[in-house]
């Protein structure tokens, strides 16, 4: 077994040929969110990552073996929700009232020009499509937004997480502290 321990955003500053002869290894964000975890890259070999605590991989990021070797990662395809105006009853601003409600919500979400992508969940599905959008399942790759606060997803990924960073709620706010 491999081990890789070191992780290069993006594979910046890796000379483009190098990149082009690395293992690959496609994983969903699930895996992506763990510090620690055992696969097979695209080559059949099996390999552990072992990055510090609170470590999230990206698709095209770059994990560098104790052998040297790289292992570029891709983002798997994954059942998630698409989520989309629909121009005969409403506009694009209903996607920025849909982000901010699920941002309130703690939902990690990819963030896209014209559409939303979150997680299946069918209450939020129920609550998206009387908002009047278009929320269609789908099997795509899944980068939710890094956070104003670091490079985590969310709140459910096993750790204890402080509230008292300064995120602002309206007098309605209806989750705890």
């Amino acid at each position: 077994m491999i081990h890789y321990a070191k992780l290069v955003r993006q594979g910046l500053g890796l000379a483009k040929p190098l990149l082009n002869r690395a293992a690959k290894v496609s994983l969903d964000w699930d895996v992506r969110q763990k510090s620690r975890f055992e696969t097979t890259n695209s080559l059949g070999q099996s390999v552990g990552v072992f990055l510090p605590r609170g470590s999230v991989i990206r698709g095209g990021d770059v994990l560098v073996g104790e052998d040297g070797s790289l292992l570029q990662v891709l983002a798997a395809p994954q059942a998630v929700l698409r989520i989309t105006f629909d121009d005969q009853r409403g506009t694009s601003f209903d996607l920025t009232r849909a982000a901010y409600h699920l941002g309130n919500r703690h939902v990690p979400i990819e963030l896209q020009a014209d559409h939303l992508k979150i997680e299946p969940d069918h209450v939020l599905a129920d609550m998206l499509r009387a908002m009047h959008l278009t929320v269609v399942a789908v099997d795509e790759a899944f980068e939710p937004e890094r956070g104003a606060y670091g490079d985590h997803g969310g709140h459910a990924h096993g750790h204890s997480h402080d509230h008292q960073h300064g995120h602002v709620h309206g007098p309605h706010c209806s989750h705890d502290h």
